[in-house]
């Protein structure tokens, strides 16, 4: 009796072994799956992060680039930063940009995903590759482009405007202020973000139960009332996952307002990407820049952080 019941012991015990082992190669598997790309990500990113750190501690201007040394100041480079009123308007300037550009790349690009899936499929076709095509085209070139048609003395925009009777528009300047320039500046990135959207959200919403749409409609409902009660919770993931990279995008460009207004000095149309440039860059001030740098990193995190906790509920959930 006793050698069936030390039998069963054994038994049970080296079961329970293998249900182990088994639960510790299944939780263990995904993130061996994705440890190679950690590593690499981790030896590409770490050390500049580290670096720039490091660098925001210290003073490191052009003699100190010479010498490949810098000297350290502690936090004196972000008091200087904090103190300067020229860095709160432009962070308020920046959020604001922000927030403009993220909400009209986002409606836009999900009402053209919209129609994309309402229209025949030649139409389709022609209107995705459009999109595709301006989507392709090269930042510099795009801004060259947008320059030449709100130019002041032969811009194509001004004189569309003016033959529509909207009013006077010859000789108009598009950057005599800053909420015009910056205006113009978030027309340009956002008619270069829409098409990115669009073809995401319309990937998405291939995935929306068509029945259900059309039991919808036959309830009653009303196109808002579907799109709210059965193809918003579809596209959700999805929206989140582009509002994250958008203000991501949207918070640090640099390119098109730089190439846009570098004729204008005025700190009035200053965005967190200038401002960073000229502390750092234009005045060889490159333990500044290091400060305003960390400063962006964290002001992006912070501006993200609910959209990235949303993504992570819906993983938990699913």
């Amino acid at each position: 009796m006793s050698t069936n019941l030390d039998a069963a012991g054994a038994a049970l015990a080296l079961r329970r072994r293998r249900l182990t082992r088994r639960t510790v190669v299944r939780f263990a598997a995904p993130y061996t799956l994705i440890a190679p790309a950690l590593v690499v990500i981790g030896a590409i990113l770490a050390y500049p992060l580290y670096y720039l750190v490091r660098l925001s501690f210290q003073r490191y201007g052009l003699f100190q680039l010479i010498a490949h040394k810098g000297s350290w100041v502690g936090l004196h480079n972000y008091g200087v930063l904090l103190h300067d009123p020229v860095f709160w308007h432009t962070l308020v300037r920046t959020i604001v940009f922000t927030f403009v550009n993220v909400a009209l790349t986002l409606v836009l690009g999900t009402l053209v995903a919209l129609l994309l899936v309402q229209v025949a499929t030649a139409i389709r076709l022609m209107i995705t590759s459009a999109l595709v095509l301006a989507w392709a085209m090269p930042v510099v070139v795009a801004v060259q482009l947008w320059y030449w048609m709100t130019n002041f003395e032969n811009g194509v925009v001004n004189y569309v405007l003016t033959e529509l009777r909207l009013g006077d528009f010859i000789g108009h300047d598009w950057y005599i202020s800053p909420t015009s320039a910056l205006g113009v500046t978030t027309t340009l990135i956002v008619w270069g973000a829409v098409p990115f959207v669009a073809i995401s959200v319309y990937a998405a919403l291939s995935q929306v139960p068509r029945d259900l749409v059309e039991a919808a409609s036959v309830d009653g409902a009303g196109p808002l009332r579907v799109f709210r009660d059965v193809t918003f919770p579809v596209l959700k993931p999805i929206l989140l996952v582009l509002t994250s990279l958008s203000i991501i995008w949207d918070f640090g460009v640099f390119t098109q307002p730089f190439l846009l207004l570098q004729s204008r000095p005025n700190t009035d149309y200053y965005l967190m990407s200038i401002y960073l440039f000229e502390k750092s860059i234009g005045i060889h001030e490159y333990g500044l820049g290091s400060a305003i740098a960390v400063v962006m990193v964290l002001i992006m995190l912070l501006l993200s952080f609910f959209y990235v906790r949303q993504m992570v509920r819906l993983g938990d959930v699913k």
